[in-house]
């Protein structure tokens, strides 16, 4: 896909775009620490009739490194991209989220139902899932919360910024673990991230996801018993270590219309399994 640089009134963004403007808008949204450059395997095996156009968010990737940490509460994430889709004059579309770009696809489908058709959401737990949480907690109390310690690591003031500086290759390659060892996810894309995540202040940017959390909570109390509208997919990579069965479980609690997929796959499934991941979004899309 096409990368370019966009400036709207909050920021300038990376985004990349299929540019077949004549397609219908399927906005992609990545996670922590990747990038759009995350979809390109999916993207390849869409349908040619959808436009793709993933964004770099602010603080990765390409975008801009913000570190004012109010700027990562995840609806405000959510406006970023609706500035990008409005300046790109995109008015309605299908959105996909992973991992943070999960949330933040959430985020933008309550700040503007009518113009998200359908949303695909992929290992992330979604927001309003209060008996899903529950399960989730007792699960990780039972494991003592380790598989969330980079979590807690990056919302340590000073550490982040100053011990992954000069260590960016093993930091973000460990995330990937044995599928990016023996090559499931391409070493192309590993070391994209590990560029993006060398340019400087984005450890403390990338942190600053994590740090901003207490922040987002409390919106989050806002949120609960809101139920999403317009038709949605839950894609679920079932080896993810953080992102549990749990994390699935009384989905319909959420949404007048929900279909989970499961798929033999880790965290990062989209490059893990893009063609598995493509065949179901197109279907789904098309339904």
């Amino acid at each position: 896909m096409e990368s370019k640089k966009i400036t709207t009134s909050r920021g300038t963004f990376t985004i990349r775009d299929r540019e077949n403007h004549s397609g219908y808008p399927v906005v992609m949204l990545h996670g922590w620490p990747e990038s759009s450059y995350c979809w390109e395997g999916v993207t390849a095996f869409l349908d040619a009739q959808w436009r793709v156009i993933a964004p770099d968010l602010r603080g990765l990737g390409d975008s801009e490194r913000t570190l004012d940490v109010k700027a990562y509460q995840k609806a405000e994430l959510a406006r970023d991209v609706i500035s990008v889709l409005d300046l790109a004059g995109v008015e309605d579309f299908f959105l996909v989220g992973h991992d943070w770009g999960g949330i933040v696809a959430q985020e933008i489908a309550f700040l503007i139902p009518n113009r998200v058709k359908k949303l695909v959401i992929m290992n992330i737990p979604v927001l309003t899932n209060l008996r899903g949480a529950e399960e989730v907690t007792k699960a990780m109390i039972a494991k003592k919360y380790f598989p969330y310690w980079y979590q807690y690591f990056q919302m340590q003031p000073i550490l982040p910024e100053t011990m992954i500086k000069g260590n960016e290759n093993v930091w973000v390659s460990y995330f990937f673990g044995q599928q990016g060892r023996d090559g499931l996810i391409p070493k192309a894309a590993l070391d994209e991230y590990v560029r993006c995540y060398s340019i400087e202040n984005t450890p403390a940017a990338a942190a600053s996801y994590y740090r901003a959390m207490p922040l987002d909570a409390a919106h989050w109390k806002t949120l609960f018993g809101k139920r999403f509208t317009m038709p949605a997919l839950y894609i679920y990579g079932n080896q993810d270590p953080v992102i549990i069965p749990a994390n699935i479980a009384h989905l319909e609690d959420c949404f007048d219309s929900i279909r989970v997929e499961q798929i033999e796959a880790s965290h990062f499934l989209q490059e893990e399994k893009p063609q598995e991941v493509a065949g179901i979004m197109n279907a789904f899309f098309k339904a």
